[in-house]
């Protein structure tokens, strides 16, 4: 099964979603699962994996409510605020749920880097890994190694982080971010979401503004653990959908097909123990 392990639907008239402004443009307007199943249709795409856009319980029962309606839907990661007292009360709630596969805090907004290993949360971790959801990190470079620590902490924890964390290619930078992404990958068991890359370049990006990001992630965590997501409709603040497709074509042609097949879709499945 081909799986797009990270998109995101929202209604703009909800309301909490607080970086959606205006000023985005292109996808400061509803997005729905009505509009992205033809381009399923056109790639193959069997299932997704529909990932949280606003820091609410609210939001997150939207989500598993779609996932109710859409067949293509095989997952959810949610949000809940893990460092208030009843975080695992909230976390159980929703994991009776059968779509809800994990959950993110959105630790890239969160000013402090090492927010995740302060010890109020360590319940909610705690409680997540006990009923096998999987922590999405939302992480920027900076976060990286306060990452690693966490997940020393939780040996028994699944970790998907999320967009590769955010390397930044629009500055053709690889140092910090590439020693850290390898110690992760050779210290945890961790997957890396290969997705969210074309954001993070230049608005004129090519294909090898992004190889040396994915060669250094094939590299380290390796086609076993890599997961690909469109990170749609986000995306297409720099690229289409089907563009996205093609490039990861281009990126990935030294992997055998069960390589290719593991990175396209396995993995997820694996990661996120996804529903048929």
């Amino acid at each position: 099964m081909k799986i797009d392990a990270h998109q995101h639907f929202w209604a703009v008239a909800r309301g909490d979603y607080g970086w959606l402004t205006p000023d985005l443009d292109v996808i400061y307007r509803d997005f729905t699962p009505d509009e992205l199943a033809p381009m399923l249709k056109d790639a193959g795409i069997e299932g997704t994996v529909l990932v949280q856009a606003a820091p609410t319980v609210a939001e997150t029962e939207y989500m598993l409510s779609l996932a109710d309606e859409t067949s293509f839907i095989k997952g959810v990661v949610g949000w809940v605020d893990f460092e208030v007292p009843d975080a695992t009360t909230q976390i159980a709630a929703l994991d009776a749920h059968p779509a809800l596969v994990g959950l993110r805090p959105m630790i890239q907004d969160i000013a402090d880097p090492l927010w995740m290993l302060g010890d109020a949360l360590t319940p909610a971790f705690a409680e997540l890994t006990t009923r096998g959801l999987t922590f999405d990190a939302l992480t920027l470079p900076q976060h990286l190694r306060p990452l690693r620590k966490l997940v020393s902490r939780h040996p028994d924890m699944k970790v998907a982080i999320d967009h590769g964390s955010k390397p930044l290619i629009r500055d053709a930078k690889l140092e910090g971010w590439a020693e850290d992404m390898a110690a992760l990958a050779r210290d945890t068991n961790a997957w890396c979401k290969l997705s969210g890359l074309v954001t993070e370049a230049a608005s004129d990006w090519t294909v090898d503004d992004l190889r040396p990001y994915v060669d250094h992630l094939l590299n380290t965590f390796g086609p076993s653990r890599l997961i690909w997501g469109s990170d749609w409709p986000v995306c297409t603040l720099a690229s289409s959908y089907e563009r996205w497709l093609e490039t990861t074509d281009l990126l990935l042609s030294q992997l055998s097909n069960s390589e290719r097949d593991a990175v396209m879709g396995g993995n997820a499945a694996r990661a996120y123990n996804l529903r048929d």
